[in-house]
């Protein structure tokens, strides 16, 4: 038997402080610490703790306790209070203040490094550890950029996050808006799996042609930034910037007007194009018409071009509506409409969904006098990104 198959079978055997104390004899008749520590895959310090122990008269009988009564390292981050709020900072994907996607590409080695220069000391396996903990993961490259990146695209992210703080500090609404992929209504296969008895198999159609549904569902999202709730408007026509405005519309008068009954400022995040786009007029149009109606001043910022995929709801909504109704068929609005209602995290999401039967036409066109005619004040850094559409007076009728 080879020295190595050896240590690999008395350490089975025996417990942990009898191994620390035979391997620190078996260097002791060696005459060698680090040969012993590497053939019995330990650390040198092990073996030196054994032999303290065994100076000491602390060799162990039967019924004694293997640590002391309390023994073992608290959690640190009981330990170092401001950890994890440093390592999140660290890992905030550059370009992007506003984002909480868990994900990294720093090495735990760098990460070490930098907690170290903010006063914090952590090992790798620890590290690794909480970052599990946190929901955090190393990833792989995905094709997910969307085309060249602006060269003001960071400074677009910094200018929603102050505005995002503006409107936070007072108390105001933010919202996330954005429709989700379009689904086929009918049996057909829904990716991801779930759990089922024994023998037991969802079937759903070999093919997903259009012809084999009873329609499409086209579900608008509305992520409330401030209290982690979601509203989805299941629309069964086009999504237009009727639609998406109208999605907006059920969400304050059904959420959104309860609970900010007191407020007269919007703030919508969304992306650069679609039916929320930057050169949508009808999205203008229709968001002056909702300002009217409202007596909100709306300001909207908008995602610059390539990041879409940074959206808030993308992570915070739609991504666990995905996760409740993995495997299942979309069989019905009715399923849709339920899966989507009982989506919620233990962070607290909850979810409203309801359908939308209404017809929207495409191609609908926003005459001059009509843009004319919309009060919005646009920023002075992008305007085209950044603006505010307030109500309009009696007076603002006439011009049209």
């Amino acid at each position: 038997m080879t020295t190595i198959a050896k240590y690999q079978r008395m350490r089975v055997i025996l417990n942990e402080k009898q191994w620390r104390q035979y391997l620190a004899t078996e260097a002791e008749e060696r005459k060698n610490v680090a040969v012993v520590a590497r053939e019995a895959g330990v650390s040198i310090n092990t073996i030196t703790r054994g032999r303290l122990e065994i100076a000491a008269g602390t060799s162990y009988t039967p019924g004694s306790r293997i640590r002391a009564k309390g023994a073992g390292p608290k959690r640190i981050i009981e330990t170092d209070t401001e950890l994890v709020k440093d390592l999140e900072a660290l890992l905030e994907p550059k370009g992007d203040p506003m984002s909480l996607l868990q994900w990294t590409t720093k090495s735990l080695a760098n990460l070490v490094v930098s907690l170290e220069e903010k006063h914090h000391t952590i090992k790798k396996s620890a590290l690794a550890n909480l970052l599990g903990k946190l929901g955090f993961s190393l990833k792989a490259n995905k094709k997910n950029i969307e085309g060249v990146s602006h060269p003001d695209r960071d400074a677009q992210f910094q200018q929603i996050q102050e505005t995002c703080e503006t409107f936070e500090n007072k108390g105001n609404p933010i919202i996330s808006v954005d429709c989700k992929k379009k689904e086929l209504i009918g049996n057909f296969k829904n990716n991801g799996s779930e759990w089922q008895p024994k023998g037991r198999n969802t079937t759903v159609n070999v093919y997903d042609f259009k012809s084999l549904a009873d329609g499409k569902a086209a579900p608008y999202g509305v992520y409330d930034l401030i209290r982690n709730t979601g509203f989805v408007n299941v629309g069964v026509d086009h999504d237009t910037a009727s639609f998406a405005v109208e999605s907006i519309r059920r969400w304050w008068n059904t959420v959104g007007q309860p609970l900010y009954p007191d407020k007269k400022e919007l703030l919508i995040t969304s992306d650069g194009g679609g039916s929320n786009g930057v050169r949508n007029k009808l999205w203008k149009k229709e968001l002056q018409q909702l300002a009217d109606e409202t007596n909100l001043s709306i300001t909207v910022a908008h995602f610059p071009p390539a990041t879409s995929k940074w959206n808030k709801i993308e992570h915070r909504l739609f991504s666990y509506i995905s996760i409740n109704w993995r495997g299942k068929p979309l069989t019905s609005l009715e399923t849709i409409i339920e899966l989507i209602s009982h989506t919620t995290t233990a962070e607290g999401l909850t979810v409203t969904a309801v359908v939308d039967q209404n017809i929207y036409p495409t191609g609908v066109k926003v005459s001059d006098a009509e843009m004319a005619s919309i009060n919005i004040v646009r920023n002075d850094f992008h305007g085209d990104w950044n603006y505010v559409i307030r109500p309009r007076t009696p007076s603002d009728f006439s011009v049209k």
